[in-house]
């Protein structure tokens, strides 16, 4: 099997052990093998925990994970790749933009309540994939009355007369159905696509009035007025003027809707979300800090306290219907570079039992990073810069020399990690992106001495240093 079939396909979380987890996380992420090995068995512990006895499985509660570590350096693409590889729903959120009630800031149950809607989200997309064929054939159905109207909308003088609901001699049906027949055929060959026809197509309702009140808790009610006011206020339909290409791609969706049962996608997508949730709180050393009566700090004991009761499981009301977080699998990262996990209050340090620490990254890492991932940065800009015709390729010292630029970017200024390769790979390909449609040579060849030559004022200027890497 091919990477791209493996992708898009990935195993059943029954076919992952954790040996198999961090080989596919090995795909995406270079080394922190500490942080793969501890996630791994996490989500291995969901496939045991599911095959306990009914009386015990509700007691094996998930063991929660912070991941310490400066930034750039997989924490969060560890965890993204870990759901992605699970099929679970996925949200990611900074815990900094929560406060407690009375600062400015959102509630912390919007988490559970975005994670749902992250999940219905992803069982509606299967579940369209499952009725897409049905969906097709029906819409295909739509457009040919659109572009050959049934016999009843026709009205031929002496063929078809509607108030005697007959056809002379039988002749017209049978022309109308080959007609059809034919139509058909050219439809699916895409002889018709860019044809234009007529199709009524659902207005967006008008944005309410009351986006203000978002703030703090009100995303709810938000929800429950655009809910009531739809009911109150049905879409309207208007006619619209698009290819059949377009229509066809219109009218897939509508019918699609129709096939679903959107009851049975809500209790599914509530289930995963229970079950199979992935939350990441991000930041969650900028909340570390104790209770010191006055400044910042009541706001942030705050936030975790607010946070406590999610984490360690309570019943969050939605306007889907409520969801338990009792076996929601939160996984915290922070880069504690001033506070320490200890500074969180001890409720909340007991919520998150599994503790690693990820290394900050080295030039052999980032050599690795830019070649070795399936998502590897020289590989998308070989790629992008292959579709103008550019034959774009790097020596081994030339990869070197960029990773050893990056090292020492970070080292002058703020350690990004990783990201600083992004930075120092734009800055070099910069002309070649820029020139690439007039190039008459489309074959480049990026050596160290080329890096030298496109990176040495940068390098040598610390302070302009700063601004461009």
């Amino acid at each position: 099997m091919t990477d791209s079939a493996r992708d898009s396909n990935p195993p059943a979380l029954d076919d992952l052990a954790p040996r198999q987890i961090v080989e596919a996380l090995d795909r995406y992420v270079v080394g922190q093998h500490g942080a793969k090995r501890m996630v791994a068995i996490a989500l291995r512990n969901r496939w045991r925990r599911r095959r306990l006895a009914p009386d015990l499985r509700d007691e094996v509660l998930p063991k929660n994970i912070i991941m310490m570590g400066p930034t750039g350096v997989g924490k969060t693409e560890i965890s993204r790749r870990l759901a992605k590889l699970a099929r679970a729903p996925f949200l990611k959120v900074e815990a900094s933009k929560f406060t407690e009630v009375g600062y400015v800031g959102r509630d912390v149950e919007s988490i559970i309540r975005d994670l749902l809607e992250l999940a219905i989200t992803m069982v509606k997309a299967e579940s369209a994939e499952r009725v897409r064929d049905r969906a097709a054939r029906q819409a295909e159905e739509r457009l040919l009355d659109l572009l050959l109207p049934p016999p009843a909308l026709r009205t031929p003088t002496g063929i078809y007369d509607p108030s005697r609901d007959q056809t002379t001699a039988g002749s017209f049906s049978d022309s109308y159905e080959q007609t059809r027949d034919k139509l058909r055929q050219q439809l699916k060959a895409g002889r018709l696509d860019e044809r234009t026809v007529e199709v009524e197509v659902k207005e967006k309702p008008p944005a309410l009035p009351v986006g203000v009140i978002s703030n703090v808790g009100m995303e709810e009610m938000e929800g429950s007025l655009r809910e009531m006011f739809g009911n109150l206020f049905p879409a309207k339909k208007k006619p619209r003027k698009m290819s059949v290409a377009e229509a066809r791609q219109v009218l897939e969706q509508e019918e699609a809707q129709k096939l679903i049962d959107m009851d049975e996608v809500v209790r599914e997508a509530t289930r995963r979300a229970e079950q199979d949730g992935i939350v990441f709180l991000d930041e969650i050393d900028k909340i570390a800090g104790r209770e010191r009566g006055f400044g910042p700090d009541v706001s942030r004991e705050g936030v975790q306290r607010d946070l406590l009761p999610i984490v360690e499981g309570s019943t969050v009301n939605t306007k889907h219907g409520p969801v338990k977080t009792d076996h929601i699998l939160f996984i915290a990262a922070g880069a504690f570079h001033i506070s320490k996990p200890s500074d969180l209050i001890p409720e909340l340090q007991g919520r998150f039992p599994l503790r690693v620490e990820l290394e900050p990254l080295t030039k052999e890492d980032f050599v690795r990073i830019l070649t070795e991932p399936k998502n590897a940065l020289i590989r998308q800009y070989v790629a992008m810069l292959a579709t103008e015709g550019v034959d774009l390729a790097f020596t081994p010292d030339a990869i070197e020399e960029v990773a050893a630029i990056a090292v020492m970017a970070n080292d002058r200024t703020e350690n990004i990690g990783a990201r600083r390769l992004f930075t120092v790979m734009e800055r070099l390909l910069d002309a070649v992106s820029f020139e690439a449609p007039e190039l008459k040579e489309k074959k480049v060849v990026i050596d160290a001495a080329y890096v030298k030559q496109h990176l040495a004022d940068v390098i040598k200027d610390e302070d302009l240093s700063r601004y461009i890497l």
